[in-house]
């Protein structure tokens, strides 16, 4: 499946609208190590969301290029999974099968993916749940089903629009955590797009920050914390100093 190396080569990326073109991504690049986690933050519309789509191959850049372990991205792949925003569950499967949804073009056997699912649900504390459908859930759940589908077919690259955006604080909090363990026992690489500075230097061995649109980076930051981290570390010196950097800096990339 790969190891998660991404390279992002001069992405462009521009929209047709009534009032002519609209530059959305300018001149992106930059690479991620295997098994790293790289958060991208920036203002509200520059363009992250559109970079994650077209690094998932969901979109195609204007020109430019994405790698991921040395082969070019043209379109989706098993190698790379999605967690929505919005949780991006079928309302009319329960846990379970819609945690099988995601493994029935893998190749697997039956059993297989039986197993990978019950795997999966039960890492990220929904055992007991298979049989519920989506309604029943809380949002929270609900985004742990997300999260389930998306570790039970072993993604090289796991990719994270916005994953807690929809949930409130405390839960928020805690799913970070619970992400970021289970993201460290599967090994896999994690692009996460957010808003939220401390979510991106929470999970993140990296931050790239982009300008407002048209995107570009302006600066790659190395979170200076070391892993495992604990809900505590929010408070630590050092996490503040550098939430502050990061406020700043996207506070002069904003004027």
């Amino acid at each position: 499946m790969g190891t998660g190396s991404l390279e992002l080569i001069g992405v462009n990326k521009s929209f047709s609208t009534p009032q002519g073109s609209l530059p959305v991504l300018d001149q992106i690049s930059f690479s991620q190590n295997a098994g790293e986690v790289v958060s991208i933050v920036g203002a509200s519309g520059s363009g992250k969301t559109t970079l994650l789509r077209i690094v998932a191959g969901l979109e195609a850049p204007d020109n430019g290029e994405v790698r991921l372990d040395g082969m070019s991205i043209s379109g989706p792949g098993p190698e790379r999974a999605l967690i929505f925003q919005q949780f991006g569950l079928m309302p009319w499967l329960n846990v379970l099968d819609n945690v099988l949804f995601g493994l029935k073009t893998s190749g697997l056997s039956s059993r297989e993916q039986e197993e990978r699912a019950h795997d999966a649900i039960r890492r990220v504390g929904l055992e007991g749940f298979e049989d519920f459908h989506p309604k029943r859930l809380s949002g929270g759940m609900q985004q742990r089903v997300g999260i389930a589908r998306a570790i039970a077919v072993k993604p090289a690259l796991l990719l994270c629009d916005e994953p807690f955006a929809s949930v409130d604080a405390m839960t928020r909090q805690t799913m970070q955590t619970d992400l970021l363990n289970i993201v460290t026992q599967e090994g896999a690489s994690v692009l996460l797009v957010t808003h939220d500075i401390e979510e991106a230097l929470f999970l993140g061995d990296r931050v790239v920050m982009f300008s407002s649109r048209p995107a570009r980076v302006i600066e790659e930051i190395d979170v200076a914390i070391p892993k495992p981290r604990e809900h505590s570390v929010r408070t630590s010196v050092a996490f503040q100093e550098q939430r502050a950097m990061v406020w700043d800096l996207l506070q002069a990339a904003a004027l």
